[in-house]
């Protein structure tokens, strides 16, 4: 599963499962990025909660590694977030103008109210409130703040229920599976935004962190998804 001999620069997209560490090393006996991902030297181009599920990339360049962590770069992260109950009008135009948090207002999002996606099913499922529905969104956020989805969220009343990262940038899931991954190259675009000079070895061990490399390359095989539509 290395990176082509020859291609252009590439990203590794992997499709975290829910429950997962987003690191290489072991951590408390949590599950981690070893199981599913054994090629040495590659290490996450940011972070994706235990608890959360979706796109999580991954590099061996440090300075592509840096550009797509970079809070000033802001690329786009979107994720689609059921929430207990049935988000109101008020709270998506809360989301889109900025949500009073503890560490700040947050930027502007885009917000908008989703039919149920078709999802892999995830284990253990969610819990479910007796007489209390569930609704589902998809939120565009160029931040990186800890927990921000489900504190915005929960800032306007909707606890989050379950959260999956869908894209980053001009990258998407689209059809992976729990625990698969695939290459994909880095668009000119994005490729144009580095420094004109090679990545060094300090480039890379300054962004690396948990990176242990233990096992077996596994992949999920739980059911890929399908977009959802936009109501």
């Amino acid at each position: 599963m290395s990176n082509p001999s020859g291609a252009k620069l590439q990203v590794l997209l992997f499709n975290k499962p829910f429950q997962v560490m987003s690191q290489f090393s072991e951590h408390e006996g949590k599950e981690t990025l070893a199981r599913f991902i054994s090629q040495p030297s590659l290490y996450p181009a940011g972070r994706l909660d235990f608890d959360s599920e979706g796109l999580l990339l991954l590099t061996g360049d440090g300075q592509l590694q840096h550009l797509l962590t970079d809070p000033k770069h802001k690329l786009p992260k979107t994720y689609w977030v059921q929430v207990e109950g049935v988000m109101s009008d008020g709270a998506i135009e809360r989301l889109h103008t900025g949500v009073d948090l503890k560490d700040g207002k947050t930027l502007p999002a885009k917000a908008r109210r989703l039919e149920e996606p078709t999802l892999w099913t995830r284990d253990p499922p969610i819990r479910y409130r007796a007489n209390i529905p569930t609704s589902w969104l998809e939120l565009t956020i160029t931040e990186g703040r800890n927990r921000q989805v489900r504190r915005m969220t929960a800032a306007v009343g909707y606890p989050t229920l379950r959260l999956v990262r869908v894209a980053i940038g001009p990258w998407s899931i689209g059809d992976l599976a729990p625990g698969q991954h695939r290459w994909e190259a880095v668009p000119d675009a994005v490729a144009s935004r580095l420094k004109a000079k090679p990545s060094t070895s300090h480039d890379r061990t300054s962004h690396q962190q948990n990176t242990g490399r233990k096992g077996n390359g596994r992949t999920g095989k739980s059911q890929g998804f399908q977009r959802s539509r936009a109501r």
